[in-house]
């Protein structure tokens, strides 16, 4: 089998995108620019990839690791500059070698095996990845002679008029010979309007030595998009969020308005759940079977296992087991577990707590440091008070405890199995078994108080 590599361009340092982050790293659906590109490659079992880098290097390498090998272009010189920077890691390498810049996220690794197919079958030196552009403004044109053999790629800025009105577009992606790529890499001149060194000229270089260059066509030009600016980047986003809720549907996730619901790449989703409009799942998010995500909830890496009910909510970084729900209007925050059959009402935040099976908080409740056993009632308006200014302290609540409405416990405390806290008191001691904890002042009455204040004198 013929050996793939693989060259990734990402030395560029995207000055149209008017930010201080390197181009490639912007984001589309949770995943940089460049992390897509790459997870693309490596779907096409790639021996060796390499990662051009230069503006923001570290913060490239950084975000890709180990997953490929990196060569640094200092200066920026051009696309055959940066390439052959990568000479030193692949000139030993036999085979095929595939290029591709890392701000072209919505490339898929079929595309790529297609494209490494058919420059196998033409026997090609060089094979061009083009596509049919709408509007060709500002793309390198693919010249053909009378019989579709492909005579050059010009540049915008080089092409004559006529060559302009050209709609087939080189989409900057490559297949090559590698050997007879980085020969020909070393020919290539920066005779041109831009002084840089075309990577496109390889092209030409090739057929003057004689070498078949042939150039495979795709039918999506979606796919073929390249982010400059921050349009194309909102642009791009709107692509492959609609490729990820199309795969979803697929899967018998029930999508009700996929053009207003955002979910990340990499986001799982089981069968027969139900997703509302205006909903945002992301991160390394993973949603069980026949759940429901109602309208305007937002959902950062968590873990919701089946038939789970989230309403209205924000949910991030926890872990909701099967049966429960939540909302609407409550926030579950990092290093919260919520039980099977647990019920969170209306405006009720946990964080960094572990709630029991078919526990109930109701509703204007704040449980934060806290173990909740089993079959526990917590009223309305409870606080676990965590924090006393320096330090955080947990509460322990055992199985089949009453929480009165409007308590405060104040951490550090043990509430046992079975014990009761009267409504409206403020707990800072242990609750021992079967006991009732009151921690208020007993209620007295001031006779005629309402004569004492003073008073308009409509209301005497």
């Amino acid at each position: 089998m013929t050996t793939k590599n693989a060259i990734i361009m990402a030395a560029g340092k995207g000055t149209r995108m008017k930010s201080k982050l390197v181009k490639v790293l912007h984001q589309v659906c949770g995943k940089s620019m460049v992390d897509h590109v790459l997870t693309q490659v490596e779907a096409t079992h790639i021996a060796n990839i390499v990662t051009i880098v230069g503006h923001g290097a570290k913060d490239v390498e950084a975000a890709l690791g180990d997953r490929t090998e990196y060569a640094v272009q200092t200066e920026q010189l051009g696309t055959g500059h940066a390439v052959l920077q990568a000479e030193s890691l692949l000139k030993d390498a036999d085979g095929m070698t595939l290029i591709v810049s890392g701000d072209t996220p919505l490339f898929k690794a079929e595309t790529f095996e297609e494209l490494f197919e058919y420059h196998q079958a033409k026997g090609a030196a060089g094979t061009i990845l083009t596509s049919k552009a709408p509007n060709p403004q500002g793309y390198g044109r693919v010249v053909r002679n009378r019989l579709g053999i492909v005579e050059k790629i010009v540049e915008q800025k080089d092409a004559t008029k006529e060559e302009q009105e050209i709609h087939e577009i080189n989409t900057g992606v490559y297949c090559f010979d590698n050997q007879k790529l980085f020969a020909a890499l070393h020919e290539v001149t920066n005779d041109n309007a831009q002084g840089e060194y075309y990577l496109t000229d390889v092209i030409q270089i090739m057929k003057n030595q004689g070498d078949v260059v042939a150039a495979y066509q795709m039918d999506d030009f979606d796919e073929s998009m390249g982010v400059n600016t921050r349009a194309a980047l909102a642009q791009a986003t709107k692509v492959m969020q609609q490729r990820i809720n199309a795969q979803h549907m697929e899967n018998g996730v029930s999508i009700i308005n996929p053009d207003d619901t955002y979910i990340d790449a990499g986001v799982k989703i089981g069968a027969d759940t139900i997703i509302e409009p205006g909903v945002l799942i992301k991160g390394h998010t993973t949603i069980g079977e026949d759940c429901f995500i109602g309208a305007h909830s937002e959902i950062h890496d968590m873990v919701i296992k089946d038939r789970v009910r989230v309403t209205a909510s924000f949910l991030e970084d926890s872990i909701m087991h099967a049966d429960s729900n939540i909302g609407p209007y409550s926030h579950l925050r990092p290093q919260a577990e919520i039980g099977e059959h647990v019920h969170l009402g209306n405006f009720v935040e946990v964080k960094k707590a572990k709630i029991g099976n078919r526990t109930k908080v109701g509703h204007l409740t704040y449980v934060g440091d806290a173990t909740l056993g089993q079959d526990i009632n917590v009223g309305c308006g409870v606080v676990f008070v965590n924090y006393d200014g320096v330090n955080k302290h947990h509460t322990n609540v055992g199985d089949s405890a009453f929480i009165g409405s409007n308590s405060n416990i104040i951490a550090p405390v043990e509430v046992a199995d079975h014990s009761f806290i009267a409504a409206g008191s403020t707990i800072t001691d242990d609750v021992n078994f079967h006991d009732m904890a009151i921690a208020r002042a007993r209620q007295t009455n001031k006779p005629d108080f309402w004569g004492r204040l003073p008073h308009e004198p409509e209301n005497m």
